[in-house]
């Protein structure tokens, strides 16, 4: 099977013309579109750290990276996106101990970056903790550390620079309320979406696509004005919806194969990894834009990752030969644009997958979500043998929602069943038979589920 998927891979490559790589001039930069309907959007964001995970400012585990940070290589990850997209405009944000670092590879670094914003209009922000703050840190001390952080960022840029938006991996509601009400930041890469038996913390429950989250709970859109955060709440990685269903590594396969580098071009090399990350990208940019009308792709490609940026090159030389009219801006100016046509939670995203046959994503199954305000809605499908469908996720966000109190690493929002069947309850059974309170929520947004 494993030969017959690849035979095929290479057979496609062949015919569009493979990963033949662009070559462009410089280009000037060119201000946001004005509109979030009838586009196609790309952000990617990087990480630039010393250690994996800084837990606080003076602690931190997993290993030390200043050996993996260095101005070559910051110059070679622009580079890889330059080359492609001329225009293209990134986030780049830095830890605690990035910023602080004396070394001369950091002061270098952070000067090339500087210069990035002034050539490219690359926006350039904090990271609290290097991800997983509030697993080790209380809501107090996260709030501190982004006040000293983005003070540090504007300090670095200067001419009274701010940035557009925080990269943080998770982040609780009342940290992402402390942005929007004390530091006027409106963005936020807070959830990263069906996180779950993965790295240092849990975070499955959110909705995929930009929302505004609720003050319980920062995987809940928001309900009304009395618990609403204006701070638009984005995920970090675009998932493949089928492979995400899966607990952690369930099955000997990694749950968070999509777009990002790890789990495909490291994990099954260039040709099967990139054929999954183009695979996942599609979704999103034909069917995803139809159902939609507009469409959103996210990436995070950490610079300390230990493999060559010309995976990325190839990615985005592919995106920019399928979907020329890709808007490629960083996550700060999408959320605003986002912030603009939605004064609320009034969306109704839908997305709809079959499986590529990589990895976990199985290519038997065909899987539809529906998420709105309400709740979450997942159901899957074998078309070849055309199964009935059943749910793995329906997720009521109308519902009281609690985060932890305690520093922990499980903050996921679990509702009547979730896709990863963690618990008894999260076997998939056919949509009549959730609850009938579930059924009554359903039919209201999506009646012809029932028929």
């Amino acid at each position: 099977m494993r030969k017959k998927i690849i035979n095929v891979i290479v057979a496609i490559l062949f015919v569009s013309g493979g990963f033949t790589p662009s070559i462009h001039g410089q280009g000037n930069i060119k201000p946001a579109p004005k509109e979030l309907m009838g586009n196609r959007f790309l952000t990617l964001n990087t990480v630039i750290r010393v250690n994996q995970i800084e837990v606080t400012r003076d602690k931190s585990v997993g290993e030390d990276e200043r050996s993996m940070h260095t101005p070559e290589r910051v110059v070679a990850f622009r580079e890889a996106v330059s080359s492609e997209f001329p225009d293209a405009r990134i986030t780049w944000s830095f830890s605690w101990l990035a910023l602080h670092d004396n070394s001369d590879n950091y002061k270098k670094i952070r000067e090339l970056v500087v210069g990035y914003h002034h050539k490219y209009g690359d926006d350039i922000t904090f990271i609290p903790g290097a991800y997983f703050a509030n697993a080790y840190n209380t809501r107090e001390q996260v709030n501190k550390d982004l006040h000293e952080g983005l003070a540090k960022v504007s300090e670095m840029v200067g001419g009274g620079f701010r940035p557009k938006s925080i990269v943080a991996g998770f982040l609780a509601a009342e940290n992402q309320q402390y942005l929007a009400e004390k530091e006027g930041i409106h963005v936020c890469q807070g959830n990263i979406w069906s996180q779950f038996s993965i790295d240092n913390q849990d975070g499955d429950g959110a909705v995929s696509y930009p929302f505004y989250p609720s003050k319980e709970h920062f995987c809940k859109p928001a309900q009304g004005k009395s618990d609403f955060i204006d701070c638009v709440n984005l995920d970090g990685w675009t998932m493949d919806f089928l492979s995400a269903r899966r607990d952690g590594f369930a099955g000997g396969f990694n749950s968070r194969m999509g777009v990002g580098p790890i789990e495909t071009i490291h994990a099954y090399g260039k040709l099967v990894g990139l054929t999954e990350m183009m695979y996942t990208t599609a979704m999103h940019y034909d069917r995803g834009f139809e159902l939609n009308g507009f469409a959103w792709v996210t990436n995070c490609w950490e610079l300390s990752l230990p493999f060559s940026v010309a995976g990325l090159s190839d990615w985005l030389s592919e995106i920019k030969r399928s979907w020329p009219d890709v808007k490629f801006i960083t996550q700060g100016e999408f959320g605003l644009l986002w912030r603009e046509h939605y004064k609320e939670n009034s969306f109704n995203y839908r997305f709809e997958q079959k499986g590529s046959g990589i990895g976990g994503s199985d290519a038997n199954l065909k899987i539809r979500w529906f998420m709105n305000k309400d709740f979450r809605l997942a159901l899957t499908k074998d078309w070849q043998k055309n199964r009935a469908e059943n749910v793995i996720d329906f997720t009521r966000y109308d519902l009281k929602a609690e985060e932890p109190v305690e520093m922990t690493r499980k903050w996921s929002l679990l509702g009547e069943i979730n896709q990863k069947q963690s618990r008894p309850q999260d076997r998939p059974k056919p949509i009549d038979k959730l609850s009938p309170e579930g059924i009554f929520l359903i039919k209201k947004h999506y009646p012809y589920l029932f028929f």
